[in-house]
């Protein structure tokens, strides 16, 4: 069954007392004026794509929260049968506010839809986002997620894949310094076979910055051929940096192809000495090793222009937190 995404009520936040809010305190986060304040903007944002309809502009979407605000956003994409399109959904604002999200996606049979997400928040807002992805046969998927900004942010994604033959990619990079929470929640549901779903998250964190990433892959009885993997990375490159992780896998089909890994640590000392022995000085050796981190994930976004605007972005704030 259906269920269109809802927003949080403020006035009954989730708790850490449930399984899949255990690691994200939200009510901590949100000032007082703002939990207890009614939304004052409900913005709608309305994408469409005909069937069949290929090419166009790239669909860039700005959404900006101001200083005391609690706004609710609803962005509604439909990609018809057939049809491609490329959105980039950028996010940024001053002061302390509450982005309180939905995101309903439906791509079609044999459609494709390419989604950035530049998540630049301002360092007091907190930003809640809850998805809802739904594909059809043969259809692509493509979503990549920069996170730079914000006090706390969660991205709640629950994407079906309807039919046979689907492609869905959820992938990211998240930037996190200072006391910034960054939480990625995930459920991937194969419903039919033949489908192939993966998850590459990176994080980089320093000072007393938290990473949460919680994929789930559940795989149903018809869908046999399954091909899902997962995985996240984590670099602490501060002794009180925190990444939670908790991978998972609910299989019912018998010939399937299902894996999960996580890393978390500070940099490799191996390398980093293979590097100095070459002439490279300890900054410089550092620098190059969570470069070539950082840019492994910047390779899987599709649209050229803006993998090399994230690119740009990522070596800003490496600049800034590595000179």
């Amino acid at each position: 069954m259906r269920t269109d995404p809802v927003p949080l009520d403020g006035l009954n936040l989730p708790t850490p007392k449930q399984e899949e809010w255990k690691y994200t305190n939200l009510a901590r986060a949100l000032a007082p004026e703002l939990l207890n304040q009614k939304p004052l903007v409900r913005e709608e944002i309305f994408i469409h794509k005909s069937r069949g309809q290929i090419g166009g502009e790239v669909e860039d979407i700005l959404c900006e929260g101001a200083q005391g605000q609690h706004q609710q956003p609803r962005l509604k994409i439909v990609i018809e049968d057939g049809a491609e399109a490329t959105v980039i959904e950028r996010h940024t604002g001053s002061g302390a506010y509450w982005t309180n999200m939905t995101t309903e996606i439906t791509v079609g049979a044999n459609a494709k839809l390419h989604h950035i997400r530049i998540m630049e928040d301002s360092a007091q807002a907190v930003h809640t986002n809850m998805a809802r992805v739904t594909i059809g046969r043969d259809a692509v998927y493509d979503c990549f997620s920069l996170n730079l900004g914000g006090a706390l942010t969660r991205h709640q994604i629950h994407a079906v894949l309807q039919g046979p033959n689907i492609t869905c990619s959820l992938n990211g990079l998240n930037l996190l310094a200072g006391g910034q929470h960054c939480d990625t929640t995930i459920l991937m549901e194969h419903e039919a076979p033949h489908c192939v779903s993966n998850q590459f998250y990176r994080s980089l964190l320093d000072d007393t910055a938290r990473g949460v990433f919680q994929g789930k892959v559940h795989v149903h009885r018809p869908a046999q051929k399954t091909d899902a993997y997962q995985l996240s990375n984590a670099i602490l490159l501060s002794p009180g940096a925190e990444m939670d992780t908790k991978p998972e896998l609910e299989i019912y089909a018998d010939d399937v192809k299902c894996s999960h890994g996580a890393t978390t640590g500070p940099l490799d000392e191996g390398p980093l000495f293979y590097l100095r022995s070459r002439g490279l000085s300890a900054a410089e050796a550092r620098m190059l090793l969570i470069q070539a981190f950082v840019d492994e994930a910047i390779e899987k976004i599709p649209e050229e222009a803006a993998r090399d605007e994230a690119r740009g972005k990522a070596l800003a704030w490496l600049t800034t937190r590595l000179k």
